[in-house]
């Protein structure tokens, strides 16, 4: 079976921890759930060319959840 990427974009703020948690708690057995942070110069420019304006963010196999767009 694949392995579902899940992304959350966090800065570390409560509203980030909160949706960590949600994400961690309501992921599926074959998911893989990595919390990237925003701090990161890396991990902010790939947030960029997601189209990421906000945190916290959810991306799931490399594309921005419905949840987090606009």
């Amino acid at each position: 079976a694949t392995k579902r990427k899940v992304e959350v974009f966090s800065a570390g703020c409560s509203a980030c921890q909160d949706a960590v948690a949600l994400v961690q708690r309501v992921a599926c057995p074959s998911c893989e759930v990595s919390v990237l942070d925003m701090y990161d110069p890396n991990v902010a420019s790939r947030a960029k060319t997601l189209g990421i304006r906000s945190v916290p963010a959810v991306v799931i196999d490399g594309k921005l959840a419905d949840c987090c767009t606009g």
